[in-house]
């Protein structure tokens, strides 16, 4: 686990495809409260559960998006108290029941603001802002291509999702999760009205500086903003 910020950390998980390693990261946030927010679930080893354990109270489980559920099972079993939200249709597609982000806890409103992306309808991805560290977290309209992917993960997403090295959106969103570009284009333009610093993507690095000014160039590129 590695700190990112004060009360933010992160966790890197392997996501096998076609024997390319995309990552899976997880993020965890300490309210002022102490309770916790893990955003993503991942395959969650016994040591990462106690170190997460040790941080705070492991509050709330978060899916930001409906095609995240590779360890929907494994984020339940790790966190059996924790309530667990994500987007409309999660279970349909994980088999685990979650509460709706449509009405996330009270106890978020002052540090963590979530806002769901018009025009993705069946990807339902929400795109999440922690105020006091400044930093913006998403899922996949976002990827981030570094070095700490090797060769045939870099090519791979180069070859499929058209993406090169830095942060980029990959052509399979652009083309099979995007219903309504007009509605989408709104919510991210909602998105770069935030004051954020940091971005982090839940495949690729962390952006650790100039992340507002990398986010709209991407999605600008991209022809989504």
């Amino acid at each position: 686990m590695r700190v990112v910020a004060e009360n933010l950390w992160v966790l890197r998980y392997p996501l096998p495809i076609l024997g390319a390693d995309a990552g899976r990261r997880v993020t965890v946030i300490r309210l002022r409260s102490g309770n916790l927010v893990i955003h993503s679930t991942g395959p969650f080893p016994a040591e990462d559960v106690a170190a997460i354990r040790a941080l705070g109270n492991p509050a709330w489980l978060v899916e930001a998006t409906n095609v995240h559920d590779t360890f929907a099972k494994e984020g339940r079993a790790a966190f059996p108290d924790a309530r667990y939200f994500a987007p409309p249709n999660f279970e349909q597609f994980s088999g685990i029941v979650t509460e709706s982000l449509a009405s996330p806890p009270n106890e978020w409103v002052e540090e963590l603001d979530v806002l769901p992306l018009g025009g993705v309808p069946k990807v339902r991805e929400h795109a999440f802002f922690h105020r006091p560290s400044r930093t913006l977290i998403v899922a996949d309209v976002l990827f981030n291509v570094d070095d700490e992917m090797s060769v045939w993960t870099r090519f791979l997403l180069r070859l499929l999702g058209g993406l090169k090295r830095g942060p980029g959106v990959s052509r399979i969103f652009r083309k099979l999760a995007i219903r309504d570009p007009a509605a989408l284009r709104e919510s991210l333009q909602k998105v770069c009205e935030w004051d954020f610093d940091r971005v982090i993507v839940a495949h690729g690095g962390v952006i650790e500086t100039e992340g507002k000014e990398a986010w709209c160039s991407a999605l600008t590129s991209a022809g989504l903003l």
